[in-house]
Order: C-alpha cells, then structure tokens, then sequence
C-alpha cells in the first residue's frame, strides 16, 4: 500500500516524465530507428543506448554519452530507493589478454551481484558462452567488479541497466576483448532481448565485448549483436524493477540511474 506522499511523488513524477517525452519525441523516434544502444549500453548496445555498439550499448572505450547526470528541472524529483555502498574501493587492474579458458561447460555456474538495492542472481549459460562466464568467473575472482557504480538506464525503446565499468563513465574494461557468443540464443525471437536476459556490451564491432554488460528489466528490440549469457532470477528481476521505476537523471530516457546502483561484490559459483 503506497502512501498519500509516495501518490503525489508517483504523479508527480509522471506528470514530468511526459512533459518530457513530448519535448524530445523527435530525438526519441530517431534513436528508435537507428535501434539503440549504440551511442553508449552506453556502452550497452546502442552506444548512447548504443550500448556498445551503435549508441546502444556499447561498452569499454566508448565515451559519448557516458556517465551522463543532468539533474531534470522537476522540483519533485524521485527519491533514491536504494542502501549507501558498502566501503572499499574500485579495482583498477587490467589484463593484456583474455584469461585462460578453464570454464566447465558441462557444469552449473551461477553469478550473484550484491548491490546496493538488493542481491541480483544470475543463471550464467556456460555452455552456450564459455568464453563470456569464464571471463566473468575470472574478473570476479579478482574482485573486478566490486565497488563499481551501473552507470546506465534506459527507459525507452530498450529498458536496460548497463553496469561492469569500474570507472563509472562507460569507457572502461579489463584491457582484454572477448568473442561474440550464444548470438542464435532460442530466448532471442524476432530481434527480441527478453526481460531477464544478461548480455555483453560491445563498440558495435565483432568480438569487442570487454566487462560491461546490460541486464533487460522489459523486452527490448535489438539486433543479436549482443552476447546473451544469463538470465536473471525472479527475486533479482524485482531489484531491476525498482532500479527502473526510480528512473534516470536526463528524464530523456537514457542516463545516469536516479538509483545508486553499486555492486559491492560479484561472485560466480559453480555447482
């Protein structure tokens, strides 16, 4: 049961949110066409959204759009639903090359993402993707992805939350690229990334995902350009849902998570 001032905070918000949507309508229908995540997954594919690839969601060493934080005008902006982060420090080691494959396939792996706004669990699809889990089994073994901030939210046209960059901006990696894998994924129907899916941010080029990788809170429209390696447990989908309805700061669809989404320690099991 939400309270009156939750309501009015609710409303309030809404009201801004299409106030803004009729603003930028036209930039909107012209990301939706060039489909995405490629100005940035944000470094998730289509590099803004461009993930990685053409703003949608790109990943490491793609710096447009990264980290971007305008405050919206709204005087009711929505409150961050999330804990403070734990203490430490981001890792800033890198790698000259990828680690070596050593993944079971024929095993169960699953990775848990401790953040701030609740654990997200992952089934990891290592036979699908060896390269991607073992590299993830690998960084987070290193304590790679500990204390680092998920510097991306996109609500509309694709809905994710892009994270696995330890400087925060959207251009940072492991020093090391990984390959393409699981692109013919049975989840991936009609360019469809399912709600739930994890995949691998990349620079839009072949064989460029590095350490950035989106998770899907709602279907989203995209080329299989993006490695799909996981999907996300029921309990760590309502984590992603309340990331998302927090928001993002740009109130344009694409920017910084109102959220403080940090992850305060990555672990991949095997079982």
């Amino acid at each position: 049961m939400v309270s009156q001032e939750q309501r009015r905070r609710q409303l309030a918000r809404e009201k801004f949110l299409r106030q803004q949507q009729r603003r930028t309508s036209a930039r909107r229908k012209a990301r939706m066409r060039n489909s995405v995540i490629a100005s940035v997954l944000g470094v998730v594919v289509i590099g803004s959204l461009a993930l990685y690839t053409t703003g949608v969601l790109k990943g490491d060493s793609d710096s447009k759009n990264a980290g971007a934080e305008v405050t919206p005008s709204a005087s009711d902006k929505p409150k961050d639903p999330c804990e403070k982060p734990a203490a430490g420090k981001v890792k800033t080691a890198t790698w000259k090359k990828e680690p070596e494959l050593t993944v079971d396939k024929s095993a169960k792996y699953t990775m848990k993402l401790a953040t701030t706004c609740g654990d997200i669990d992952v089934a990891l699809k290592a036979s699908a993707a060896p390269h991607t889990v073992n590299s993830f089994d690998f960084l987070a073994g290193k304590g790679f992805f500990d204390h680092s901030k998920c510097h991306r939210l996109t609500t509309n046209g694709i809905y994710v939350l892009q994270c696995g960059d330890p400087t925060g901006t959207g251009t940072g990696g492991p020093g090391y690229t990984i390959p393409d894998e699981n692109l013919k994924d049975k989840s991936l129907k009609n360019n469809i990334y399912p709600a739930g899916t994890i995949a691998m941010a990349n620079t839009g080029q072949k064989n460029s995902g590095g350490s950035q990788f989106f998770l899907v809170y709602q279907d989203s429209q995209l080329p299989p350009s993006y490695t799909p390696f996981g999907t996300v447990s029921e309990s760590g989908m309502k984590v992603l849902k309340k990331i998302a309805t927090a928001g993002e700061t740009t109130g344009q669809g694409d920017g910084a998570p109102v959220a403080t989404v940090v992850i305060n320690k990555a672990t991949v099991t095997k079982s």
